[in-house]
């Protein structure tokens, strides 16, 4: 696995902890219907177009819930699907394959959503060198799913958490008192501590720019709310020094203006925040 966060040891977790969420003391409904030895077998149906993402996990909660269920990968994280495709089929227990079946819906459906909603953006500033990266704008105990999701539709995961990178936004900069304390105490804060993180700063206008610039040391400057004009001339004034990433309220209508200015990377929230799950299903056949 690519990314540090996807572990089989955190997916383990995510997945006994979802279980526990979902089957509980147990799924009742099947364990009073369905006899013990039935068998039967399912296949999972797209419904829509779109980037399919998740089909590496569903198999891993079929074969932890039951170890016996036979799990067959007709297409792989990352494809174009479209409605009639068939991602998978899954054989053994009737009673296992309907107790997980809700969860590998739930985590697949959000998951190609924001596949999908990555691929199409990346599609707008594919001209550009610009890279699009996520935010931690994520759902709580679902970030490495969404943040994998991201991977899959092509673009790049930011910091994972608050532990991995230093950001100083612009509530850490008016609390510290400005651009330079902030660095300073950060710089500081790393060598005392013994800790090797990037340090990331947002800027406002083009006199933070330079005040950023005028202190040094840093990895990334975010050209924050911006408009093209602004963002053009800050690229300038930093001239490669630093890496730079445009974020606020880009939405698609302007993504590809924000990558002509030049940028290394574009965070967009909405690529987590505001997806509608993609439709999909497990029918028995």
């Amino acid at each position: 696995m690519k990314n540090s966060y996807l572990t089989q040891d955190n997916l383990q977790k995510f997945i006994k902890s979802a279980l526990l969420e979902d089957v509980g003391t147990g799924d009742h409904s099947t364990l009073a219907t369905l006899p013990e030895n039935v068998q039967g077998a399912a296949q999972l149906l797209i419904k829509e177009e779109g980037i399919i993402a998740g089909l590496d996990l569903a198999k891993m909660i079929f074969e932890h819930y039951d170890p016996h269920l036979q799990v067959e990968l007709l297409l792989k994280d990352g494809d174009k699907v479209k409605a009639g495709d068939i991602g998978l089929k899954v054989s053994g227990s009737a009673a296992s394959i309907l107790t997980t079946e809700r969860l590998v819906l739930n985590c697949m459906q959000r998951m190609s959503a924001i596949a999908t909603k990555t691929y199409k953006l990346n599609q707008l500033i594919k001209h550009t060198r610009t890279k699009l990266l996520d935010t931690r704008k994520t759902t709580p105990n679902f970030r490495m799913l969404e943040k994998w999701a991201v991977a899959i539709g092509g673009g790049q995961n930011h910091r994972f958490a608050l532990y991995d990178m230093i950001m100083l936004k612009d509530n850490h900069v008016d609390f510290a008192g400005g651009i330079a304390a902030a660095i300073k105490a950060t710089q500081e804060y790393l060598k005392a501590n013994k800790l090797k993180l990037k340090i990331e700063v947002e800027t406002r206008n083009l006199d933070e720019v330079k005040q950023v610039l005028k202190t040094g040391g840093v990895d990334v400057i975010m050209l924050d709310n911006m408009d093209c004009p602004t963002m053009k001339e800050a690229v300038r004034l930093i001239g490669g020094k630093y890496k730079t990433e445009a974020s606020g309220g880009i939405t698609e209508e302007t993504l590809k203006d924000v990558a002509e200015c030049g940028v290394d990377f574009i965070s967009v929230g909405a690529l987590t925040h505001h997806v509608k799950s993609l439709d999909i299903s497990l029918k028995a056949v």
